[in-house]
């Protein structure tokens, strides 16, 4: 798409060397595939993620916000407009009886939750094998091994085109793995976010953060994808289907259905998009045909498809 000038103008006045042109996306994404975004505005805080996002709506620029690149699946043909890649990182813990943690909403998850553990805070162990940011946990209500952002979420600070607000965890109204932002039942994007945390010991937070480590290492496969492909349908598990259905091993390109765990699709180097998006219709058909059931993605595509 043709980019206008002023807007961009505009940009690299607010932004500078933040601004790049037609940047591959691939680097920035779990799975390490995906084209180029037009225009790539990297962020270092809540309040210039807001203002990138204001710039580029007040323009009617399409706007996609990137935040650790896990969960999603970027079109070979890349993503037209901007890409707001989020790298706003500020931590301010809160103690007492009742202790809290403020964060925005680039913080990667996984790290806040071994901060957690070295001031001895417990609550957020599950997140410490949860790839992406908090941003992206706070939309997409994350999850592990029993824990997920409905049990810590206290509210989160969003912006929408009106203005910011908070949201209280009743109002994000989650469900598994959704909300009402992922749902696009309200259009607004995650600047920060308070957690609810519970006081331990150093001791014990590490100990349960190195059980669930070596369970997602025994369970889950290393090297770069997406996480996992598939909810889980009611009562069942989309791993457990894909591997019933004989499809652990199969290959498209450089695209491969993990041996370890059939819900995750592995990126043996130079895959494209399109070869993971026909392994995904491949699962959907196989298992629609011997189970009768619809696998939904957990996944995002984002991009031209």
């Amino acid at each position: 798409m043709t980019t206008p000038a002023r807007f961009l103008d505009v940009l690299r006045l607010k932004f500078g060397a933040a601004v790049q042109e037609n940047i591959s996306l691939a680097p920035y994404t779990s799975a390490r595939i995906g084209g180029a975004a037009d225009i790539l505005v990297t962020v270092t805080s809540a309040d210039e993620l807001a203002e990138a996002m204001k710039i580029t709506w007040d323009y009617g620029m399409p706007v996609y916000l990137l935040g650790g690149g896990s969960n999603l699946l970027v079109s070979d043909k890349g993503v037209r407009g901007v890409v707001v890649l989020d790298r706003a990182k500020e931590v301010i813990f809160e103690g007492g009886d009742q202790p809290s943690v403020w964060c925005e909403a680039g913080v990667v998850f996984s790290n806040l939750a071994n901060r957690c553990a070295s001031k001895g805070l417990s609550g957020l162990e599950w997140a410490a094998t949860v790839p992406g940011t908090l941003g992206g946990a706070v939309y997409g209500n994350a999850g592990a091994f029993g824990g997920d952002m409905s049990n810590n979420l206290i509210w989160a600070d969003v912006l929408t085109k009106n203005g910011r607000e908070k949201l209280t965890v009743e109002q994000l109204e989650y469900g598994y793995r959704t909300s009402i932002l992922k749902r696009g039942e309200k259009q607004a994007i995650v600047l920060s976010a308070m957690l609810r945390l519970k006081n331990s010991s150093k001791e014990e937070v590490s100990a349960k953060i190195n059980e669930f480590s070596e369970r997602r290492k025994a369970t889950q496969p290393p090297g770069a994808s997406m996480g996992s492909m598939f909810k889980n349908p009611a009562g069942d598990h989309a791993g457990r289907l894909i591997e019933s259905a004989g499809l652990k091993g199969t290959r498209i390109g450089n695209a491969e259905i993990s041996m370890k765990h059939g819900n995750f699709f592995i990126n043996h180097g130079d895959t494209k998009a399109e070869d993971v998006r026909a392994l995904i219709r491949l699962v959907q058909k196989t298992v629609s045909e011997k189970f009768g059931i619809e696998l939904e993605l957990e996944v995002e595509l984002v991009g031209d498809w």
